[in-house]
């Protein structure tokens, strides 16, 4: 099963090179869905639980460490692991409470390519680590 990832960005332009980006870095990643702020956000990762969320932390209403609060308040976890959270932002005082949100890793924009793919290694291992907890379940 290919992993899954949603990104939330506010900007067109800079979801769609993102999502380019990782195409690069880590081929067998499926974006299943681009959100434009924060409520739409959790609306489509609690409709299709991807297990990776790229938030940007600034967005209309809803910003992405609120979004991030919300959807770890309402995840369904006996459906699907809690994702692994990536905020990328153009706003680096946000780092301390990105990780106090649970990110798995911060990135700034403009996105760079080989820090991207540090962290494409950094989500892989912990999607890895995941899988052994759930193969019981799935022979179950």
């Amino acid at each position: 099963m290919r992993p899954t990832a949603l990104i939330a960005e506010d900007e067109p332009l800079l979801a769609q090179a993102l999502a380019a980006e990782l195409a690069k870095a880590w081929p067998e990643l499926e974006v299943i869905a681009l959100a434009g702020d924060g409520r739409s956000a959790v609306r489509e990762a609690l409709a299709r639980l991807p297990q990776v969320l790229f938030f940007d932390i600034r967005m209309p209403g809803l910003d992405g460490l609120g979004a991030a609060t919300e959807l770890a308040d309402s995840w369904p976890t006996d459906e699907a692991p809690m994702p692994q959270l990536v905020f990328v932002t153009a706003y680096d005082e946000y780092a301390a409470r990105a990780f106090e949100a649970q990110a798995i890793d911060y990135v700034l924009k403009p996105v760079q390519a080989d820090r991207l793919r540090k962290t494409v290694a950094r989500l892989q291992q912990a999607l890895a680590a995941q899988a052994p907890a759930e193969a019981p379940a799935a022979n179950a």
